[in-house]
């Protein structure tokens, strides 16, 4: 399709945004009240982290089922509702906690009081930016997310240079945690309004690189990182993530403007990197975490090692399952004469997110601030002492937290197979775009049910189970579709034309997340004025949200794969519908019913 011969598609018009029914009412003494409505069910609970798992009532007159739990301090907190057995996101709630394997909800219970450190506030927001970059230690494209502060893309800074914090998620989660979950850009946002902390780029990994891998070891079967040191996340962190960080934003590329940690394994991830390179970082936390006590040249030269630190910060709960382990890596620090500020936290539920948060928001006001630091470090406290009742993390430990799961979906050369462990179900359905009817599947002895699919290996929809009349989500599969309502999965091959995994070494463009004004744009990789390019306007439909036509629609992979092959010249993709009198195309999604054939539409339209 030619661009003279191109005015636009059919404006069908912006949809407005609604507002789902509320399943959880937050009442004024701190108890929430949960509402699930399934008509199949015969039982349902509801596991939210500060109460633990609740039976759920059903009102005949109504045919809701409800819990009233609590009362909780105000915070975040993930849920989900066990229907006959089987787990499954709230589907009238948007917030989500992005994770490799367990599909939960988020609540958000508000401070009557005042605010909290992570609400989102009537203050100018950073963007968040969405970068895909080729890593020749995975030898396949990553990704990861960028944070700038508000003040980034202002004329008067267009000089200004920033430092850098990689911040890393936990085991099994995504890089989106600590932006969807974890909240850092609204904490920093607010302590930036109030002055009480440096501006900053933030760059959020994912840490678990190897899943991505395509090939003998695929995406499915790989397990949780435990190696730390050597690895591939290590490798690409240093070789491949940070160069591309450093060329494609304005940073300050010395160890006193950088700083590194993270979460659970994050926080490991986080010390080992820090210290096996403190040529390149000064600033280490660790949040909820410890690391090994065998790194060469690090601990038995204390004096060494502190010259070399502004902040080394510790965070942990006495209640987590990962204290005693971090209270032994804390005493082995002080024992050795490397300084370092321990932080502890009682009444946060042990290994979580609102943990988390609170330690990041701890460590935010001391970052790339040497004297805040100093004194910091200066005022810690000594290990808390033993008392020989604290948990241990052993490997038996992690094999109960991480059992290995089923791989769904298994792609294969003839073609894909879906799978869900549901025992006690009588019947498991297969629902996907397109098909009218959903698809039966077979149960074996071990409870596993599955489906074998050809002709679909490298088509691009969305997909649920319904079990027993229940929708849920695919359990292992880490792609979900950012719906409005119930959140289906993604099916993509990795090998497939436009995965991202599988297009070898090309520029990648970015994709812009706008909080301020809640859109969504796809910048190409060019050296071209963007204030010159051709604009095509993407209209999510009625169930979407700003990020389905890049997470779903793939929009940014088509693009950069065409551009990459000289197909297409270099455009902007975006659903902010202030560009509108620069679009050449306008593309509601409305317009094609399913996601494969919105992505063929808009590789026609790409087509020179």
């Amino acid at each position: 399709m030619k661009k003279k011969d191109i005015l636009s598609f059919l404006f069908m018009g912006w949809t407005a945004i609604a507002v789902a029914q509320s399943s959880t009412i937050c009442h004024d003494d701190g108890t929430v009240t949960f509402q699930y409505r399934n008509d199949h069910a015969k039982e349902v609970m509801v596991d939210v982290q500060f109460a633990g798992r609740h039976a759920m009532q059903r009102d005949a007159q109504t045919g809701l089922w409800t819990a009233t739990l609590g009362p909780a301090a105000p915070d975040m907190y993930p849920y989900c509702f066990i229907v006959d057995g089987m787990s499954v996101m709230d589907p009238e709630n948007d917030q989500y906690f992005p994770n490799e394997g367990f599909k939960n909800s988020i609540l958000e219970i508000p401070n009557p009081k005042g605010s909290l450190p992570h609400d989102i506030k009537d203050v100018p927001h950073g963007k968040v930016e969405y970068i895909h970059y080729y890593s020749q230690s995975l030898k396949g494209t990553n990704n990861a997310i960028v944070y700038l502060p508000p003040a980034y893309e202002e004329q008067k800074n267009a000089n200004k240079r920033y430092p850098v914090f990689y911040l890393i998620s936990g085991t099994t989660d995504t890089e989106e945690v600590y932006y969807k979950v974890g909240r850092v850009n609204y904490i920093l946002d607010n302590l930036l309004a109030e002055g009480n902390a440096e501006e900053m780029i933030v760059v959020l990994p994912y840490g678990n690189p190897q899943k991505l891998l395509v090939g003998s070891d695929s995406p499915a079967t790989s397990q949780p990182q435990t190696r730390f040191g050597g690895d591939v996340f290590s490798n690409d962190l240093t070789a491949d993530l940070m160069p591309y960080v450093e060329q494609h934003y304005r940073t300050l590329n010395d160890r006193d403007h950088r700083a590194i940690g993270g979460f659970s394994r994050g926080g490991n991830q986080g010390l080992s990197n820090g210290l096996r390179n403190l040529d390149k970082f000064s600033y280490l936390c660790s949040y909820s975490s410890f690391t090994s006590t065998d790194i060469p040249g690090v601990y038995d030269n204390a004096a060494d090692t502190n010259s070399k630190l502004h902040l080394f910060w510790l965070g942990v709960g006495t209640d987590d399952f990962l204290y005693g382990n971090a209270r032994d890596y804390m005493e082995f620090l002080d024992k050795k004469g490397i300084r370092s500020v321990k932080e502890y936290t009682h009444d946060k539920f042990g290994h979580t997110w609102m943990n988390a948060k609170y330690f990041l928001e701890k460590t935010l006001r001391l970052l790339f601030r040497p004297e805040a630091a100093e004194a910091a470090m200066q005022n810690a406290q000594p290990a808390l002492a033993a008392t020989g009742k604290e948990k241990q993390f052993t490997p038996a430990v992690m094999a109960q937290l991480f059992p290995r799961a089923n791989v769904s979906p298994e792609y294969k050369n003839d073609g894909v197979t879906f799978r869900i462990n549901a025992p006690a179900a009588k019947q498991v359905l297969l629902e996907r775009e397109w098909v009218p009817e959903p698809i039966a599947m077979e149960k074996d002895s071990d409870g596993v049910w599955s489906l074998d699919m050809k002709g679909v290996e490298n088509l691009t929809f969305k997909y649920c189970f319904i079990v027993d009349g229940t929708k849920v989500a695919d359990p292992t599969n880490m792609f979900l579709s950012p719906d409005k309502g119930f959140k289906y999965s993604i099916h993509e091959n990795p090998a497939s034309k436009y995965s991202l995994l599988s297009m070898g070494d090309i520029p990648h463009g970015k994709v812009t997340y706008d909080l301020n004004k809640n859109t969504a744009t796809y910048y190409p990789p060019t050296t071209k004025n963007v204030d010159e390019l051709p604009v095509i306007l993407l209209i999510p439909g009625d169930d979407d949200t700003m990020e389905s036509w890049f997470k779903v629609g793939g929009a940014n992979a088509i693009a950069d794969k065409m551009l990459a092959e000289g197909k297409t010249i270099p455009y902007i993709l975006t659903t902010d519908t202030s560009l509108k009198d620069r679009a050449v195309v306008v593309m509601p999604a409305s317009i094609n019913k399913t996601w494969s054939s919105r992505r063929i539409a808009l590789e026609q339209v790409l087509l020179r």
